[in-house]
């Protein structure tokens, strides 16, 4: 599902989110495993604030996201501070790029809007297709435990200077489904829009994840509790997983 309405006002409902220290662990990421990328690409980079840092930080830049509402506020901001950044409206699960990249990226649970396993195994042999050889896979998913646990069926509700939000949450355990309906009330000449979003992400464990990604062709070098090394346990709500391009293989979908 892509952002369409919520698009002009995720950064405002997003602001507290610690984009400067995801970019830190990153390059721990990278150090750790003795990588320096030249070409950073972002998956699900929505309105550009981790693909704009990478950028910042002297790394050519790609993003890649299914809505031309977020991407043109990225284009926005990456415009007004003269970076040179790639972005490309694209569905993650059919991606297409003139080369290979040193380290793909998707973070903010981006990874978790694809519900469908073969879906996601796509995307996995996509994103080792067009890595540079022993390149890095680095992407975070919620857990279960945050959507039953944190989220679950719970209303959260924010008036902010020119717009408001409501945002309805439930979480369908039998099919691990996370479901939230987001009412906007948006200020637009002296009154306020309203409209209505609908959007899934799926819980997987990590053993499903890990065997689609080997079954991909990627060998797994980690998976960390978020901004750690350590492995998860039954309380982490982010999780961190690290992947090697380990040879190449063909689409599934032709």
């Amino acid at each position: 599902m892509k952002y369409g309405s919520f698009a002009k006002v995720y950064d405002k409902m997003m602001d507290e989110v610690p984009y400067e220290e995801w970019m830190e662990y990153i390059e721990e990421i990278f150090a750790r495993f003795k990588v320096k990328p030249e070409i950073v690409m972002e998956l699900g980079c929505g309105t550009g604030n981790m693909t704009n840092l990478f950028a910042k930080k002297g790394y050519e830049t790609i993003g890649i996201d299914l809505s031309e509402e977020m991407l043109a506020i990225a284009r926005e901001k990456a415009a007004e501070e003269n970076l040179e950044v790639l972005y490309s409206c694209q569905d993650m699960r059919d991606f297409e790029l003139y080369g290979t990249v040193g380290c793909v990226v998707a973070l903010c649970d981006s990874i978790n809007y694809i519900i469908e396993e073969d879906d996601l195994l796509e995307v996995f042999r996509l994103v080792n297709i067009y890595l540079d050889p022993k390149g890095l896979f680095v992407f975070d998913m919620n857990t279960e435990h945050k959507f039953k646990n944190s989220m679950s069926d719970n209303i959260f509700a924010q008036a902010l200077e020119d717009c408001a939000y409501i945002w309805e949450n439930y979480y369908y355990e039998e099919e691990k489904i996370n479901e939230y309906k987001i009412t906007l009330f948006i200020e637009d000449n002296n009154s306020y829009k309203r409209s209505e979003e609908l959007h899934y992400e799926k819980a997987y464990s990590i053993d499903t994840v890990v065997n689609l990604l080997k079954k991909a062709g990627m060998t797994v070098e980690g998976v960390y509790a978020e901004q750690s090394f350590l492995y998860p346990d039954e309380k982490t709500e982010r999780i961190y997983f690290v992947a090697r391009e380990n040879g190449k293989q063909k689409k599934i979908k032709e």
